[in-house]
């Protein structure tokens, strides 16, 4: 009788499936439900650095303007009826804690190590499983090195790692002057695991209206072969959790992250086109495919196809088209 279960960040999942942070997993309500339909763990919907710092920055302002603060003038503010958006946060963390039993990882998005670290332990003392830093500069400063951009990275683990024992992954973008290098000393500092890669909002521009739009939104079933080929060149050479995400619509696309060394995969688009109900085919589909094969567990055949292990290795470095186009014929 096959088994699903798998390790991720230290945490035991009853399967690879983990659905992503996004608005699917912004309630108790539709955390419950997925649980119900499957879901190994669940990413909160994330909250943003700019909201953290934001809000310390108005309740600082409230308090320091007032006649006289004592200690017990934090206190207070504490106690206040106004739930903010942190509070909010924290909330939704022990309450999901307390409504289901899989883990629950919650989720900022950031550029920096500043203000909003100190969030973190809060995030720790709510019952947090991990924590997962949705991190990405876009390199449009001129003036700022690739070097200097991958500095905030490694900023941002040390001083996370530094307030709290939860496990830290971070969900990373591939535009890196040298990618496999990054995650490499990444793993050196100990991050617990490796999210590939995040999805960006992406401009468009509407010819009519001669106005900057919004790009596509969801992503598309081919979009999951970017992180596939990452997965399978890092698998084996290190030593934090891998999970695989965007573009991961099928049981067959699940399958092939975890061949090519993935712990676990993140949906989330298709969970919005199908349901939660789409969890629960998801995992029979991946069960009956292991049956088929003789797989009794998740690590009978994880990593089983990543690049150290391949016979052909190549195949995860090769970027251009020659071969397939040599005798590509048009219609």
């Amino acid at each position: 009788m096959p088994t699903l279960t798998t390790n991720y960040l230290g945490l035991e999942l009853k399967n690879p499936i983990i659905v992503a942070s996004s608005g699917l997993t912004d309630s108790i309500e539709k955390i419950k439900e997925l649980e119900a339909n499957g879901a190994g763990a669940i990413v909160l919907k994330s909250l943003f650095e700019e909201e953290i710092v934001m809000e310390m920055e108005e309740q600082m302002h409230a308090m320091t303007n007032r006649p006289y603060v004592y200690p017990e003038t934090f206190d207070y503010m504490e106690e206040e009826p106004h739930e903010d958006i942190l509070r909010k946060y924290l909330r939704l963390i022990e309450d999901a804690k307390a409504a289901v039993s899989i883990p629950i990882i919650a989720s900022i998005n950031c550029v920096s190590a500043q203000k909003w670290i100190y969030f973190s332990q809060e995030i720790e003392k709510a019952g947090a499983d991990a924590l997962e830093i949705n991190l990405f500069v876009l390199p449009t400063d001129m003036h700022r090195t690739g070097d200097e951009n991958e500095h905030i990275y490694f900023d941002v683990l040390t001083t996370v790692k530094k307030q709290i024992a939860l496990p830290v992954a971070l969900k990373i973008s591939p535009y890196h002057s040298n990618l496999a290098n990054v995650i490499k000393r990444l793993d050196d500092m100990k991050v617990d695991g490796i999210v590939m890669f995040n999805r960006f909002y992406s401009p468009d521009i509407n010819i009519d209206t001669l106005n900057v739009t919004s790009g596509q939104v969801l992503s598309n079933s081919d979009d999951y072969k970017n992180s596939l080929r990452w997965v399978g060149i890092m698998s084996d050479r290190i030593n934090c959790s891998l999970a695989g995400t965007t573009g991961i619509h099928t049981s067959e696309s699940i399958i092939k992250q975890i061949l090519a060394g993935a712990d676990a995969v993140q949906l989330a688009s298709v969970l919005y086109k199908n349901g939660p109900g789409y969890i629960d085919i998801l995992t029979k589909e991946i069960y009956s495919w292991m049956e088929e094969h003789g797989f009794e567990s998740i690590q009978d055949f994880k990593g089983k196809i990543c690049q150290s292990k391949s016979n052909d290795p190549a195949a995860y470095e090769r970027v251009q088209f020659m071969k397939n186009f040599r005798n590509f014929i048009m219609h």
